[in-house]
């Protein structure tokens, strides 16, 4: 089946979706869409890489979430290694910083997000990073690292970080939030950015879009998300998923 348009960070492997996870997967293929789906620990990225082994248009990414940093050891490199280059992930990721719960101690955060961003720019490939209330520190990291690439993804940061990542290189990922009543700032850098950096995700099971805010979110909705950013572009829908479509082959090469 032809893919006509992307869910760029969904987290399918994740317990909610133990019940019907064929029927959410289902839901969104007939809409032709395809779902890249990364980790957030070593479990859920081999359950990640498991699902796309067995279904058609979906992708893994595999990598270790800040929250989860503490458990990280040498081990965990080696594997997400020996995954690059056996070519089962197209990117590392769920990788980076959050300075809001705390789960890891900021220094490890800083330390694994660093270890894990490197190894992606040794293998060629692109990362996908989550930043939370830590925009100095992440863009401190990936500028140490000429080259990287990548998107940062469920982007809900300032106008300045936006432009910090574009000048690097990055693209921004749009979620449920830019639908959410209080979220206009963020409408207003989605209408700024430019279509050719810009990709769209549900971060599934989290974050669903108005008028499901609330309740669990699916694949199926990013197509809530790329009305809402049509609507900033004064775009088609259709038109929202082709270019972020041809931006999901540039970042990620699928």
């Amino acid at each position: 089946m032809t893919v006509m348009g992307f869910d760029s960070h969904c987290h399918l492997q994740d317990p909610d979706f133990d019940a019907d996870r064929d029927e959410v997967y289902n839901r969104a293929r007939v809409q032709g869409l395809g779902i890249l789906v990364p980790g957030y620990d070593m479990t859920s990225s081999a359950q990640g890489i498991e699902l796309a082994k067995g279904h058609d248009a979906v992708w893994a990414l595999a990598g270790v979430h800040p929250h989860d940093a503490k458990t990280f050891t040498e081990k965990d490199k080696e594997r997400l290694e020996d995954w690059a280059k056996a070519g089962v992930v197209i990117g590392i990721g769920e990788i980076g910083l959050d300075y809001h719960y705390m789960n890891s101690p900021i220094e490890t955060q800083k330390e694994v997000f660093r270890t894990q961003a490197k190894l992606a720019h040794a293998m060629n490939l692109p990362v996908s990073v989550h930043s939370r209330e830590a925009e100095h520190d992440t863009l401190a990291i990936l500028q140490e690292i000429s080259g990287l690439h990548g998107v940062l993804h469920c982007f809900t940061g300032s106008r300045e970080f936006a432009r910090k990542l574009l000048d690097l290189g990055f693209y921004l990922s749009f979620a449920g939030p830019i639908s959410f009543k209080n979220a206009q700032e963020l409408r207003d850098i989605a209408a700024w950015a430019p279509m050719d950096r810009i990709l769209v995700e549900t971060d599934s099971p989290y974050l669903s879009p108005v008028p499901w805010r609330g309740q669990r979110n699916e694949p199926l909705r990013v197509i809530r998300v790329a009305e809402v950013l049509a609507a900033q572009k004064n775009f088609s829908t259709k038109q929202v998923f082709d270019d972020t479509t041809s931006n999901i082959h540039c970042v990620f090469r699928v």
